[in-house]
């Protein structure tokens, strides 16, 4: 053999090897590549469902309300917009998570209403966008409340209305998710839309249970049985693909490197580990989640003397997930005790040191309804609580109103969890039905006002009117409270004008912080209180010895 066909055997031996592999490793990145396509889209398809099933169980709950609401109305014992009958609308709005105004109507036109008062001159209805099989009539966007620039929808059935807004807790879900919620006419039988974005397509898929595909849209609907209304999520292709390229991209690398077998081996691998439910398990039981710590101020002295432990999660994919999505989830899914376990062990070990030295300085925690009757809940805190050397009195336990459902479980839990030396505060306070014997019945030590009362301080809306109530309910009880969601200096000054001791919790004061950086600025707060006391001395001391020369 020649030396010449010595080296073209040599070449063609790594040739054909490279040739293979870079066939093999491009058949991978497009196998990868329209892999990552097709279960983008499929997890998509299965978003959408849940998208839908979400925003339409908040619709039944946001209809269920307004017509309790117009039935309580209706039932009214004062007089016909009477001074005491508006008393009674707004009573009624206050205890409402959706209702933003009531009233009546007389000759097709607003008599009275909590937000108005008595309406003069009166303001003539026009001709309704819907009207259901009850005779209920609905007005989109009737000028009759702002607020804050939502969309407004007005209920009047028998001579009284209602105005909701009925985006303010439904939890929408940022682009490529769309969605579109429409009602039919009872006396026409035409299908139009309430709510949402515009319709691009047919309307009979708006209209009907089901999941669909025209084209390139894909849509999910769910329709209620109960208020005659449907609520579509849907979404496009390009829209989808747009959303996930970093995640199709890292296919088709996967794809690439180990070939179209392996590549659609670890796809579906991929595929399969990605719920959401599977991550925030691993994330649990990889310690991956963070918390964050808010500082609690003191009206008076301006000093912190608490702080709020916030769980935050950024799932696999990079994206930060909130408290409101992922809670749910570990509840629904029966491990929310395990996130608890991990904010406590995380608070120790963050603040053992600072709770130790400090007594005065406290930390809360917020706990969930199956704490409050998971038998193991309490062991578990004082273990926690024993190993770390730290007293019970400097763990806040924080409940919400939704977390004593099970009320008999929930007020025996609180009894013990005080006999140990913990306080309790109510988180959210306002969003739901307290009353002066619910609480004193749960025999909490605290509530937290929630932060849509402070958010409408200088605003026109009725629940700055209610604050006073609050407060006055709060001195009542012998309860403290801390105000939540205080942003501005005038919402400060509002509630250091009403001379009733609070606590404040807000970004004025300091946004949510990671353990050492919140460290920091205890110690900074700690030197510039110590500062101030050794200053004061000082001139005491100064003026006790003018004093002395003096005599």
């Amino acid at each position: 053999m020649t030396i010449n066909s010595t080296k073209r055997a040599g070449k063609q031996r790594f040739l054909v090897p490279l040739m293979i592999t870079l066939a093999a490793a491009a058949s991978g990145v497009i196998a990868g590549y329209l892999l990552g396509c097709v279960i983008t889209v499929r997890l998509a398809e299965a978003r959408l469902q849940q998208y839908a099933a979400n925003i339409v169980a908040d619709g039944e709950a946001s209809a269920s309300e307004l017509r309790t609401e117009l039935a309580a109305i209706s039932a009214s014992p004062h007089p016909f917009c009477s001074e005491s009958e508006i008393g009674y609308f707004r009573a009624l709005i206050f205890e409402s998570e959706y209702v933003k105004d009531a009233g009546r109507i007389r000759d097709g036109k607003v008599a009275c209403s909590a937000a108005l008062g008595s309406a003069r001159p009166s303001q003539s209805l026009s001709q309704p966008d819907f009207t259901l099989q009850d005779g209920t009539e609905i007005y989109k966007n009737l000028n009759l409340y702002q607020s804050r620039g939502l969309a407004t929808i007005t209920f009047a059935l028998n001579g009284s209305f209602v105005v909701v807004t009925p985006m303010t807790r439904m939890h929408l879900e940022p682009a490529p998710m769309h969605f579109a919620e429409t009602l039919t006419d009872a006396p026409t039988q035409q299908t139009g839309q309430l709510l949402g974005e515009p319709l691009p397509a047919q309307r009979a898929i708006f209209t009907s249970d089901g999941q669909f595909r025209l084209g390139e849209s894909l849509y999910a609907t769910r329709c209620s049985i109960r208020f005659f209304n449907c609520m579509t999520a849907y979404s496009t292709i390009p829209e989808i693909l747009l959303a996930s390229r970093s995640r199709i991209h890292a296919g088709a690398a996967l794809g690439g490197l180990f070939g179209a077998f392996f590549g659609l081996a670890l796809s579906l691998l991929f595929h399969r580990s990605k719920s959401v439910e599977q991550q925030l398990r691993r994330a649990i039981v990889k310690d991956k989640l963070k918390v964050v710590y808010q500082p609690i101020v003191s009206l008076d002295t301006r000093r912190i003397v608490e702080a709020e432990a916030l769980a935050r999660w950024t799932d696999e994919n990079g994206m930060v997930v909130g408290p409101d999505a992922f809670i749910p989830i570990a509840e629904d899914h029966g491990f929310v005790g395990e996130i608890t376990r991990l904010v406590v062990r995380r608070v120790l070990r963050d603040f053992g040191p600072e709770l130790r030295r400090h007594p005065g300085f406290r930390v809360c925690i917020n706990v969930a309804a199956a704490d409050l009757s998971d038998a193991e809940f309490l062991p578990m805190l004082e273990l926690a609580l024993k190993q770390a050397g730290v007293a019970a009195e400097s763990l806040v336990i924080e409940i919400t109103e939704g977390s004593t459902v099970k009320r008999e479980a929930a007020i025996e839990t609180i009894r013990r969890l005080r006999e140990h030396g913990h306080s309790v505060y109510l988180d959210d306070f306002g969003t739901g039905y307290s009353s002066l014997a619910y609480l004193h019945d749960l025999s909490v030590d605290a509530i937290k006002i929630d932060r849509s009362f402070t958010q409408a301080i200088g605003t026109e809306a009725v629940t700055v009117s209610i604050l006073p109530q609050i407060l006055a309910m709060a001195g009542t009880l012998n309860l403290g409270v801390v105000v939540e969601g205080v942003e501005t200096a005038q919402q400060a000054h509002y509630f250091a004008s009403l001379a009733h001791p609070v606590l404040f919790q807000g970004w004025l004061f300091g946004h949510p912080a990671p353990a050492e950086e919140f460290r920091r600025l205890l110690a900074e707060d700690t030197m510039r209180a110590s500062a101030l006391l050794a200053q004061r001395r000082l001139d005491e001391d100064e003026l006790e010895t003018l004093v002395s020369v003096g005599d």
